[in-house]
């Protein structure tokens, strides 16, 4: 089955808010299996609305539609879907009620214009709505049904799980399901080569890369009458990729991120650590900080930008930087170990570079950035060579640090 999505409310046009709603709602369209080829955003205009909406029942099975239900005149979803849908509005008697009691329990009074809210079309399936006082609706003609939902995601979100959700898997009874897995230390192009067999031959479940700021994931897919069954088709998929990728796979669970991974190596293995940085300024340990419980692992963290800063606070000789300047895999490598002592850390990781716009030469090229983690008397340094905007670089040098450092836990431990 086909589903479109339309979100109504000119002030999404004018960006005063962000859509919200349609993530949410592609999300689990997707989850249903539905297939949605089309979403648009219209103003609260009857004229493009109308012709909005006949276009979209034409060519979809489902057409879903948030926004426009409130009480006022520019609140023009319902009358214009009940136009195109050639249905009268009716009043419902649960609708009113339920508009007074909400109104009630807020010490509100019921203005006039509210009970523009309990008017439905004929013969529409009402889907009341306890966190608001605009209802839902749902029209079905033959196979195919317009659902109607209010704007405010707090009101939208529950309804869509508890009414809309059961609603349309009943129409479309098997479901998608995605599982991902997280990878670092790989480029996209490089893990796409090591799954293209899998790929071209796929058909349920499959598995595509995503590119990530130095990262890549992996989206294992599956359609099937259960989440169950679906989890069954993908277990030998995932099984696979971990023979093939190993521990450059550093989760398979959505919520968790590289710090995450990190973060738990930490105290799987008792360690502390500190950052040493240059060009990222602070953002690698902001990273690390991201991550509830990792005071108890990082010990400190050291912006050394200038010269001075990297041998007051870290203690990197003077001659390492008048000989092989700030931007060297011998500077990288003194401030890792000097970080790592003057915290008294097991490991440290640092990073210096060139993040633009400015300092570039031809020797030394703006996006240069050598990164080294010291870790018990061994650094493991890496140079790499970044392009983009000096915004990019910097993320792209936090990405690696992290990977680089946990490759050193997992060597080294």
């Amino acid at each position: 089955m086909t589903v479109e999505l339309i979100c109504v409310g000119t002030e999404l046009l004018l960006g005063n808010i962000v859509n919200t709603n349609a993530a949410f709602i592609s999300e689990k369209c997707a989850m249903l299996g539905l297939s949605m080829y089309y979403q648009s955003v219209v103003g609260d205009n009857e004229g493009r609305l109308e012709e909005l909406l006949k276009t979209a029942w034409n060519r979809s099975d489902v057409v879903i539609l948030s926004g426009g239900l409130g009480p006022t005149q520019d609140d023009l979803t319902k009358e214009t879907a009940a136009k195109v849908m050639g249905r009268p509005l009716v009043e419902d008697a649960r609708a009113r009620r339920e508009i007074e009691d909400f109104m009630a329990k807020r010490g509100r009074l019921v203005t006039e214009n509210n009970w523009k809210q309990a008017m439905v079309p004929k013969g529409s399936l009402v889907l009341y709505n306890p966190n608001g006082t605009a209802p839902g609706i749902i029209m079905e003609d033959g196979e195919k049904c317009m659902i109607l939902l209010p704007g405010p995601p707090n009101e939208l979100v529950p309804m869509f799980e508890e009414q809309v959700y059961p609603y349309l898997h009943r129409m479309q009874p098997e479901i998608i399901c995605s599982k991902m897995v997280k990878l670092c230390g790989i480029g996209e192009s490089s893990a796409e080569t090591k799954i293209l067999d899998l790929i071209e031959r796929q058909s349920n479940p499959t598995v595509a890369p995503y590119a990530k700021t130095g990262e890549v994931h992996l989206r294992i897919t599956a359609k099937a009458k259960s989440e169950q069954e679906a989890y069954r088709l993908m277990e030998p998929v995932e099984q696979e990729l971990r023979a093939r990728f190993g521990d450059l796979i550093y989760t398979d669970e959505p919520e968790v991120t590289l710090e995450m991974a990190i973060y738990e190596l930490l105290k799987a293995n008792g360690l502390t650590v500190t950052t040493a940085e240059s060009c990222t300024g602070g953002l690698l340990a902001g990273r690390l900080i991201n991550v509830p419980g990792i005071s108890q692992y990082l010990k400190e963290g050291y912006v050394t930008y200038s010269n001075e800063a990297k041998e007051k606070l870290l203690g990197v000789p003077a001659e390492t930087l008048k000989r092989h300047g700030a931007v060297s895999p011998q500077t990288a490598e003194a401030m890792a170990e000097g970080g790592a002592k003057a915290a008294d850390a097991d490991l440290c990781i640092a990073v210096t570079g060139i993040a633009g716009p400015d300092g570039g030469t031809e020797e030394k090229p703006v996006g240069l950035v050598y990164m080294s983690c010291y870790c018990r008397g061994t650094c493991y340094t890496e140079k790499n060579q970044y392009t983009g905007s000096r915004s990019k670089i910097r993320e792209y040098s936090v990405a690696s640090a992290l990977t680089l450092l946990r490759r050193a836990i997992l060597d080294h431990f």
